[in-house]
C-alpha cells in the first residue's frame, strides 16, 4: 500500500512538473513574441522620425542652392515616412503568432473583405490622392495666397489628409483634400499677382461729376500702393435713386495690399470732397400726401 502511495505521488509530481515546463516554454515564446513586436514598433518610430527631420534638413539645405518647390517636397516626405510606418506596422502583425493563417482566411473571402475595406477607407484614400494630385498638378502652393470658401488667407500646409489656411483673421481652416481639390479657388499668387480693384462712391444729382472725378483720381495716384504705370479709370456706373454712383479701377501690386489701399482710398476721398462741398447722400425717400375728394 505505501509502494501504491509512493508511485502515486511520483506521478502527481512528474505531471505537474510536465505542465509547469509546457507553461513555462509557452509563456517564454509569447514573452519573445511580444518583446519583437515592440522591438520592430520603436524602430519603426525611430526610423521614420530620423527620415523625416534628415528629409527636413536636406530641404533646407537645398531651397538655399536651388529653386525647390516646397509643397511637391513635402508632399514627397510625408509619402515616405508614411510608407515607413506602413512596412512597420505590417512587420508587426506578421510576428503576432496566427496571423498568417488569418490573412489566409482573410484572402479566402477576399471579395466582401475588400468591399468592407473599401467603404472604411475611402475618404482617407481619396484624401490621400488628392493631396498627391495637388503635389503634382499644384492649383497652389505653400505659401499661395487664395481665396476657398469664402475666406482669404495663405497655404500654409499641406498634408497626405488635409490643407492648412491661414486666414487674414490668423484662424487655421483645416480643409480635407478631397473637398479643397473638388471647390473652386481663387489663387492670388499664380504668375502675375497684380490686381485691379475697385472702390465705389455715390454723390448726389447736384454735385458736379468732374470734379468729383477729378478728386477720385488725384487721391487714388497719391496712395503709394498703386501702380501709376497701369491706367486708373472713374466711370460713372448708375444713376441711383438718390445718388450717381461712380466707380474708381486702379491696379494693385499685390492682394494683400488692394483692401487697405481700397479703405485708404475712400477716407481721403470722403474728406476730399467734405472740403469741396461734393455731398455723399444717404437714402431719402419722399412722400406726397393727397388729400381725399371732398363728396359732392
Amino acid at each position: 500500500m505505501i509502494m501504491i502511495c509512493g508511485l502515486a505521488v511520483v506521478m502527481l509530481q512528474q505531471t505537474a512538473a510536465s505542465k509547469f515546463l509546457e507553461f513555462d516554454i509557452l509563456s517564454s515564446s509569447y514573452f519573445h513574441d511580444a518583446l519583437r513586436i515592440l522591438i520592430v514598433i520603436a524602430a519603426t518610430v525611430l526610423i521614420a522620425t530620423i527620415v523625416n527631420r534628415a528629409l527636413r534638413e536636406q530641404f533646407r539645405i537645398l531651397s538655399e542652392h536651388l529653386r525647390v518647390d516646397e509643397t511637391t517636397y513635402t508632399v514627397i516626405r510625408r509619402l515616405i515616412v508614411a510608407l515607413i510606418y506602413v512596412a512597420g506596422i505590417t512587420i508587426a502583425a506578421f510576428s503576432i503568432p496566427g496571423f498568417g493563417d488569418v490573412v489566409v482566411g482573410l484572402a479566402m473571402s477576399a471579395g466582401l473583405v475588400a468591399i468592407i475595406i473599401g467603404l472604411a477607407a475611402q475618404s482617407a484614400l481619396s484624401n490621400i490622392l488628392h493631396g498627391v494630385f495637388i503635389a503634382i498638378f499644384r492649383p497652389f502652393r505653400v505659401g499661395d495666397i487664395v481665396e476657398v470658401e469664402g475666406e482669404y488667407g495663405t497655404i500654409e500646409d499641406i498634408t497626405l489628409r488635409h490643407t492648412v489656411v491661414r486666414t487674414w483673421q490668423n484662424k487655421r481652416l483645416i480643409i480635407p483634400n478631397t473637398k479643397i481639390g473638388e471647390a473652386t479657388v481663387v489663387n492670388w499668387s499664380i504668375s502675375d499677382p497684380s490686381v485691379l480693384w475697385f472702390v465705389d462712391f455715390g454723390i448726389s444729382y447736384d454735385s458736379d461729376i468732374e470734379s468729383a472725378r477729378n478728386i477720385i483720381l488725384e487721391e487714388i495716384m497719391k496712395h503709394p500702393s498703386v501702380m501709376k504705370e497701369k491706367d486708373v479709370k472713374v466711370f460713372v456706373t448708375e444713376l441711383g435713386d438718390f445718388a450717381v454712383n461712380l466707380r474708381a479701377l486702379f491696379w494693385v501690386q499685390d492682394r494683400p495690399s488692394a483692401w487697405v489701399a481700397g479703405a485708404e482710398i475712400r477716407e481721403a476721398v470722403k474728406k476730399r470732397f467734405d472740403a469741396a462741398g461734393i455731398e455723399i447722400p444717404f437714402p431719402y425717400r419722399t412722400l406726397v400726401f393727397k388729400k381725399a375728394r371732398q363728396p359732392q
